[in-house]
């Protein structure tokens, strides 16, 4: 009897002990592995980085801002941009601008040229032996290339064929000669010239292009030189100003001899850069930037201009 009144003390701090353990496992959370990773889950990821615009949507853009009146809008649609010219959706179809029906067709042609398109002329370099290589035979690659897809401009400028085209020139009188345009530049050609003309008033190398200019060739139906695919100049929206005298410098590389890619800057003929710079604001780019460089042509192409992030005319 005395020895289990001496052991009730040990039992009673056992018990004692044990509830104490199970209070204190009761009031602490319980600790996981699991709960770790759910934890590590419910992290924020850091946020992506935002993907540059693609040439499809750049030049898109490029064509709503250059054509605000007939260009109506850009928009993704049918797994590709498109734009809608007048009530014609024209899907890029890898630069070519193809309506919806001939989409499948996109391999028949060449894509249309939104090229760079650069504000200065960079340095003149001697051209290397690969780049000569391929200049020498450009004449036959440009013969078998594929035509252009013309679906666009015929579109733009309501001129699919000859006849078409003819119905929409007008003769301008500009800078003192008669040139035959589309009628949707003689307002642009107009502020054109008045801004010529003023620049004329203070720098004398403007007076002497303007009294040095010979004739000008504006609308003629007819294809690239050399290629299969239908010039500017068939929508009267190209005009190429010719000169009385070139001072011996080469003017169009075609006219230039067989070497034409060795002839620098000085040796070539160039308007005044103001008038290139008066020319260029309002949408024309100017052939003597070209590699196949054409310094008396202008082409009225407003959407390069803007997909080289130059800015154009608030006037135009």
């Amino acid at each position: 009897m005395k020895d289990k009144l001496k052991r009730l003390p040990i039992v009673l701090s056992l018990i004692l002990a044990a509830g104490l353990v199970f209070a204190l496992g009761m009031s602490q959370p319980s600790i996981e592995p699991q709960s770790f990773q759910n934890e590590a889950e419910a992290e924020p990821l850091p946020p992506e980085e935002p993907q540059p615009p693609s040439r499809a949507e750049l030049v898109a853009r490029a064509l709503v801002e250059a054509y605000p009146r007939r260009v109506l809008r850009a928009e993704f649609r049918n797994g590709d941009w498109a734009v809608l010219l007048r009530d014609t959706w024209f899907y890029y179809a890898e630069g070519r601008m193809l309506p919806q029906g001939l989409r499948d067709r996109a391999s028949e042609y060449s894509p249309i040229a939104f090229y760079n398109y650069v504000s200065e002329l960079p340095p003149w370099t001697v051209p290397s032996e690969e780049q000569i290589n391929r200049f020498r035979g450009v004449n036959n690659e440009r013969a078998v290339r594929r035509p252009r897809a013309n679906y666009f401009f015929d579109t733009l400028y309501r001129a699919h064929n000859r006849n078409e085209a003819y119905e929409r020139v007008k003769t301008l009188r500009f800078l003192g000669h008669q040139v035959m345009v589309h009628y949707a530049i003689l307002e642009d050609l107009s502020l054109i010239e008045e801004q010529i003309h003023a620049a004329a008033r203070t720098d004398p190398q403007v007076r002497t292009w303007i009294n040095n200019i010979n004739s000008m060739v504006g609308w003629n139906w007819r294809n690239i030189a050399g290629t299969q695919s239908r010039s500017f100049h068939s929508y009267g929206v190209a005009i190429d100003i010719l000169p009385r005298s070139t001072g011996g410098r080469a003017i169009y590389w075609l006219w230039a001899g067989s070497d034409w890619w060795n002839i620098p800057y000085e040796r070539r003929y160039h308007p005044p850069d103001v008038v290139i710079k008066i020319f260029e604001s309002y949408g024309f780019v100017w052939g003597g930037k070209w590699t196949f460089f054409d310094a008396m042509h202008f082409e009225y192409r407003p959407e390069v201009i803007v997909l080289n992030g130059m800015e154009l005319s608030p006037l135009r």
